[in-house]
């Protein structure tokens, strides 16, 4: 016994396991917050999905898929789209951008927006280049550029102050033109544009876009477009897809969700649009990642956008209904969350709004020499004494500037009517133990 111990000892694994590119990303800002967020919550404004149900028509897609009588549905199908889907998804993109589009060459099904993002870095990102992300970006895009050898060159939207002491729109944050074109060079591979964007809401102009673009086309730049909520964009905005501008469809990949579009997250259906010379790179990740995707949760999506197509643009459709539901939402929680002095930056789009909590640090105790930052902090306390989940900002920032953007957190009002009430009361309550002496 004695000797099977010390050879069991001596077979211990000394070199290391860890491949090299996982190194310093092991972290995860929605591990930690969920789990607080779970373990402490009674009212979660934290993560990004929706706590009412998807649309009727698409949950009774979905159980036609599965409980009729083509058993196909419960099989793989097409590993890069399901026939109907790819077919629905050219035809309705091609009417947005005038293109005409092959669904077998211009659209792949992807798990999520997640995979589709992830496909785009390990299909374009090579040993060296350079991968520019807008700050605050929706946080995986850092370690994806990172696990393909890149390397992220971020460049900040900056917040101007809004005259006449109004509330601030997301729209008042911007780039500086020249420190956006300071970022090009002959390195860079990418830019990743996210708008609407996740967490600012902000909802990029044309002639943003146009910046944007002129800067591509110029450095010979690829544009990995994450366009998730682009239905969701408020006060008659116009969401403008990058693609449709000159020169850019042919270095343009979009990334779509039904998760967003149809308030499904967790069917888990994303999708890449753009021309063949770059889906076909985007194919060889997927054939040899996940390679498929679920055959009855596309089936649904299909029907979904079938029905949306006849709709397109009509009071009935769900994408007309949608944002005017959640602008509704958005208000609710603006005019809470400024009755108490956590001052709200409006946002343009998206499930999110982001507030300023500078008032607050009174109430919450310093830590002395303490690297994490002071959002963060505020975070964990709040959801852990008053039990309100929200999400810091400074997560949406790299390492060198986290703690610039350090007092915003991040609330999702994607939620129902008894949910934000509840946080009202939090609020309110929390404001009336503030001016209580």
């Amino acid at each position: 016994q004695t000797q099977f111990l010390s050879l069991s000892l001596q077979a211990t694994m000394s070199r290391p396991v860890q491949a090299r590119r996982l190194e310093g990303i092991d972290k995860n800002i929605w591990v930690e917050f969920v789990k607080l967020a779970a373990t402490y919550s009674t009212v979660n404004l934290g993560q990004g999905f929706p706590d009412f149900p998807p649309p009727d028509f698409l949950k009774e897609a979905f159980v036609r898929a599965l409980s009729g009588e083509n058993h196909l549905m419960h099989q793989y199908t097409r590993a890069f789209g399901h026939p109907p889907l790819v077919k629905i998804l050219a035809q309705f993109y091609g009417k947005l951008l005038g293109q005409d589009l092959d669904p077998m060459t211009n659209v792949m099904v992807t798990v999520g927006a997640y995979q589709a993002l992830f496909c785009c870095f390990q299909a374009f990102v090579d040993e060296g280049d350079e991968v520019i992300i807008i700050e605050p970006f929706f946080d995986c895009y850092e370690p994806m550029v990172k696990m393909a050898g890149g390397t992220p060159v971020f460049v900040p939207l900056r917040p101007k102050a809004p005259k006449d002491g109004k509330l601030m729109s997301s729209a008042d944050w911007q780039l500086d033109p020249a420190e956006l074109a300071s970022k090009f060079s002959e390195r860079t591979k990418a830019i990743v544009l996210n708008s609407p964007n996740n967490p600012l809401g902000k909802v990029f102009s044309r002639g943003e876009l146009q910046l944007i673009a002129d800067l591509c086309v110029k450095h010979d730049t690829l544009c990995i477009s994450d366009e998730v909520y682009e239905w969701l964009v408020y006060d008659g905005k116009e969401h403008v897809r990058i693609a449709s501008l000159q020169g850019m469809w042919d270095r343009t990949v979009m990334i779509g969700s039904a998760g967003k579009t149809f308030s499904a997250t967790g069917w888990k259906v994303g999708w890449t649009v753009g021309p063949n010379r770059l889906l076909q790179h985007l194919r060889t990740v997927h054939q040899n990642s996940v390679y498929h995707c679920a055959t009855a949760a596309q089936e649904a999506v299909a029907r979904g956008f079938q029905r949306e197509l006849e709709l397109y643009g009509k009071a009935d459709s769900y994408f007309v209904q949608l944002p005017g539901l959640l602008q509704q939402k958005r208000d609710w929680l603006v005019q809470s969350l400024d009755a108490v002095g956590m001052k709200p930056i409006i946002p343009e789009g998206t499930y999110f709004l982001v507030a300023d909590i500078s008032e607050f640090k009174s109430d919450i105790p310093d830590v002395p020499n303490s690297d994490e930052p002071y959002d963060s902090r505020f975070a964990k306390w709040m959801v852990k004494n008053k039990g309100l989940a929200a999400i810091p900002l400074s997560g949406f920032y790299c390492e060198a500037h986290k703690n610039t953007y350090s007092h915003f957190v991040r609330f999702c009002f994607a939620k129902e009517e008894t949910t934000l009430k509840a946080a009202s009361d939090i609020l309110q309550k929390w404001k009336r133990e503030k001016s209580s002496p």
